[in-house]
């Protein structure tokens, strides 16, 4: 197998069959905007986990809760059930951000595995975009 530069190319699924000059350029937009898609989602997993930790170990939300604490005598049950939840509902909100990067990762790379030269261009053009575009995100965390 080899790159070859062509524009006859079945990518991902059957009915993605490009037999023309404007079809292998519609592909390629969509594999870099699917590039740039993967890499805000990175980005996205990154913040989401950061104000995660940050809003579950917080020494502001430590106060409340020792102030609860003092306030009523059931408070201990109701920290015990609602921090645990709290914390299932994130992770399960991260899991599933971390399979649909997983997803679109393994489409990029079965697109770049039809060894269009076209396509891995698109892809590698897409990534750089959406790392110049999406990283700066994250200083503002």
């Amino acid at each position: 197998m080899h790159f070859v530069f062509s524009d006859k190319v079945m990518l991902l699924f059957d009915f993605w069959s490009v037999h023309s000059p404007a079809g292998i350029a519609l592909s390629v937009l969509v594999v870099l905007l699917l590039a740039i898609l993967y890499e805000g989602i990175k980005v996205g997993k990154a913040k989401l986990l950061y104000h995660t930790l940050s809003s579950l170990h917080t020494p502001a939300s430590q106060e409340h809760i020792l102030e609860r604490e003092r306030d009523s005598v059931d408070s201990d049950s109701l920290l015990v059930s609602r921090t645990p939840l709290r914390w299932l509902l994130c992770h399960f909100g991260q899991s599933l951000v971390h399979v649909i990067q997983v997803v679109i990762g393994y489409f990029m790379m079965l697109a770049v595995m039809s060894y269009n030269a076209w396509i891995f261009l698109g892809v590698v053009l897409g990534s750089a975009v959406g790392y110049y575009l999406m990283y700066p995100l994250l200083g503002k965390i």
